[in-house]
């Protein structure tokens, strides 16, 4: 997990919600809180920028939106033939 400049964003709001909880419980509890929830949202974003590179893989055909294997697309390219 590599620190990025939306991460930043993150922080603040996250930051933002520690202090709207600390009204309800105490300070350390919010903020165990919000830094369960900032690594949550740090591996939910990770898995699911792998799971997008692994769908898009070299890239997406701009005729018909299926992947592209080989740098040819399997429905456009066989249409072509």
């Amino acid at each position: 997990m590599k620190f990025e400049k939306r991460d930043l964003v993150l922080i603040v709001g996250l930051v933002l919600f520690m202090i709207g909880l600390i009204p309800f419980m105490g300070a350390a509890y919010a903020a165990i809180i919000v830094i369960i929830m900032y690594f949550g949202i740090k591996i939910y974003v990770a898995k699911r920028q792998k799971s997008i590179l692994q769908d898009v893989g070299e890239g997406i055909c701009m005729e018909c939106g299926s992947k592209v294997i080989d740098k040819k697309c399997p429905n456009c390219d066989d249409l072509k033939e």
